[in-house]
């Protein structure tokens, strides 16, 4: 018997409206081309309208102070709050529609209202910090989502798996000592932000729920899949969570222009059939994915129609393993650090 899935779909015009310099990577044109891959699936998809965040959900992970200070910036834009990240007449507004759309896309989800979602939405949010602003990101859009499960849908055990090229240093500073959300991040080290180390692995009550993969420039499909199967998986499943939210960047593509991945639209294809085998087998099938980073036209498109094929889908058998090479592989020399490093702690990844 066929199942129907209803996957719950946010994209909105109005995200168009943060606009930056001539020559920023992070343009509204993003969009086009994730729209690209969205065309030939919307009729499948439940669109769920945005809604701007509260004061009440942005403050629950930022300070008001980064609040006021976002807000006084857009009232004398165009400006930036540092060499990367612009603000320009809109982006309050848009940033706070990215938040709330994050917020509600989790909601449904946790409700059962929709199996699982994607929300196409911008600026992105993973570096953005208590309060700081940093690396295109004005508010951390996964973890206000977070926090809002937690906080009003009970939602006490969240995954957040990101898999954007750069570190979620923002992401990692909100859950830093919080046992009860597994951050897990594979980027490309060293690079930006220059945190997400093997040995940074939270503190306090919460040491051991910050999993970094740091993995060196030119890794692919085969690196990548293989972190999942070996760290992801045992990590996952010891954490057994109630859901699964996603940093959806798709910067190590092999196209993209801001690094030096090798990731291509299968090997996309792999990571998000393992997120939704895991969603399936440990939370009900709550899975969640929010846009991140991604400044390549084909990455972006690639990305998203592999996310949506793994959300829409019946059922979606794992890809195959991936083996530990000998010798000099980077699966061989990344995967027993990794371990190494959450030897005796809250995670359990014997066997990896």
């Amino acid at each position: 018997m066929r199942v129907t899935r209803r996957v719950a779909l946010v994209e909105d015009a109005r995200f168009l409206g943060h606009r930056g310099p001539p020559g920023h990577p992070e343009q509204p044109s993003r969009l086009h081309a994730v729209g690209e891959a969205l065309g030939p699936l919307r009729q499948r998809l439940a669109a769920l309208p945005a809604r701007a965040a509260s004061d009440r959900e942005i403050l629950r992970i930022h300070s008001a102070r980064h609040l006021a200070a976002v807000t006084r910036a857009v009232a004398r834009a165009p400006t930036k709050l540092d060499p990367d990240t612009y603000v320009g007449p809109d982006s309050l507004r848009v940033a706070r529609l990215a938040a709330g759309a994050a917020v509600d896309l989790a909601r449904q989800v946790a409700q059962g209202e929709a199996s699982a979602g994607f929300a196409a939405i911008r600026p992105p949010g993973h570096h953005a910090e208590a309060s700081r602003a940093m690396g295109f990101c004005l508010f951390n859009n996964v973890a206000i989502a977070a926090r809002a499960l937690q906080a009003e849908e009970g939602v006490e055990r969240i995954l957040i798996v990101d898999f954007d090229v750069h570190h979620g240093n923002g992401t990692q500073h909100s859950f830093w000592s919080d046992p009860s959300v597994l951050y897990f991040s594979t980027h490309q080290f060293p690079y930006y932000p220059g945190s997400g180390d093997f040995a940074e692995v939270g503190t306090g009550r919460g040491e051991g729920a910050t999993l970094n993969v740091p993995l060196p420039a030119g890794c692919g499909d085969a690196e990548y899949v293989g972190v999942f199967q070996r760290l992801l998986e045992p990590a996952a499943r010891h954490f057994q969570p109630e859901m699964i939210l996603v940093s959806a960047g798709f910067d190590a593509h092999a196209d993209d222009p801001l690094a030096a991945m090798r990731v291509s639209g299968a090997g996309y294809a792999a990571l998000s059939g393992i997120l939704r085998g895991l969603a399936d087998a440990l939370c009900g099938g709550r899975l969640v994915f929010l846009l991140e980073g991604g400044y390549s036209e084909s990455g972006l498109r690639e990305g998203t129609a592999a996310i949506l094929a793994a959300a829409l889908a019946p059922d979606c058998p794992p890809p195959p393993a991936q083996s530990l090479a000998p010798g000099n592989s980077v699966l061989a020399r990344v995967v027993p650090r990794v371990v190494a490093c959450h030897a005796g702690g809250h995670l359990d990844l014997a066997g990896a």
